[in-house]
């Protein structure tokens, strides 16, 4: 079998080792490749910095910070307060110094010519990560926020230093018209068995992905089955502040909105099935009505068993007989 994943951030991250897990439980053999979102990215003291593609190859490498949730474990950050007092990185966004190695890293490749891609596998070889990453894009498609009483700000800006508390009316990535997708996001989206889409902001991390060019129309043809995650349970973000985000485009916080918002592959949407806590079991019926498979299922990640538990739950659904 081979699974494709598509999101971006922790969320995702916690899912994908839940379903490595799984695959390595049930003998080993299975594929999977994660289509990564890459409009979180942005220039910081002339470094790309790539949150979500480093969130997922820091937990799967196992060298992350488990308890803020990003960045590596056991960090120092002298290297980011030389910068801050230099004056060329801003005082809210802090970097460790084992993380300022990705970026210095990624940026001389990236200045060397190669590609996003080229810079993922590159990444990815330091380790044995068990899956295989792909960007969205090799394009730059940085996302800005809209804001309702003054000019637009970086995505990070708005994340980061104001904690999404900004009034925002839109989210826009410059750049996206041009761009086109990876050709491992192409292959990884045509050659899968089952498509995942994880427990990530539906807004800025899946939402971009989908918004590449062609991406969408990749989707809608392909003959894996595609079936989701929520991220939100009992009208609540699991994790971060996708309420916020939600809200900027009009979206209520609850599992069921969610799903419509993605809406079902047989009517245009994306969605075959659909994943949302037993707390959520009242969504079941309304979205089988709408035409997406639906079930309720413990989504809490909260260690290899639960995570590798809820993986397996998505992949039933996939396979189940139509």
């Amino acid at each position: 079998m081979r699974f494709t994943v598509i999101g971006g951030g922790v969320g995702c991250a916690r899912f994908v080792r839940g379903l490595r897990e799984h695959v390595r439980r049930t003998g080993g053999e299975d594929r999977i490749d994660v289509v990564v979102n890459t409009a979180d990215d942005w220039w910081v003291s002339g470094l790309r910095i790539a949150p979500d593609h480093d969130s997922l190859l820091y937990a799967l490498a196992g060298v992350n910070d488990a308890e803020r949730g990003w960045g590596r474990a056991g960090e120092t950050e002298r290297v980011s307060a030389e910068l801050a007092a230099w004056g060329t990185a801003p005082e809210w966004f802090t970097l460790g110094d084992l993380d300022l190695g990705t970026h210095i890293a990624r940026t001389a490749w990236l200045r060397e010519g190669l590609t996003v891609s080229e810079v993922y596998r590159r990444l990815g070889s330091r380790w044995d990560l068990g899956v295989t990453m792909h960007p969205a894009t090799d394009s730059e498609i940085d996302t800005h926020v809209l804001l309702a009483d003054r000019e637009p700000i970086h995505f990070q800006e708005w994340w980061v230093r104001h904690r999404a508390a900004l009034p925002a009316t839109g989210f826009v990535q410059r750049g996206i018209e041009r761009a086109v997708p990876s050709d491992g996001a192409l292959e990884a989206i045509s050659g899968a068995d089952v498509i995942l889409i994880a427990p990530s902001n539906p807004v800025v991390s899946v939402g971009p992905v989908l918004a590449v060019p062609e991406m969408r129309e990749a989707l809608a043809v392909a003959d894996a089955p595609i079936v989701g995650v929520s991220g939100i349970i009992s009208g609540a973000v699991v994790r971060g502040m996708a309420d916020a985000c939600l809200a900027a485009i009009g979206v209520e916080t609850s599992a069921e909105a969610v799903a419509e918002h993605y809406g079902a592959r047989a009517s245009g949407g994306l969605l075959d099935g659909w994943l949302v806590d037993e707390a959520d079991a009242g969504a079941v019926e309304p979205l089988e009505r709408i035409g997406i498979r639906t079930r309720a299922v413990p989504l809490w990640m909260r260690d290899a068993d639960t995570s590798a538990r809820l993986a397996a739950d998505g992949v039933a659904l996939a396979l189940a007989p139509r």
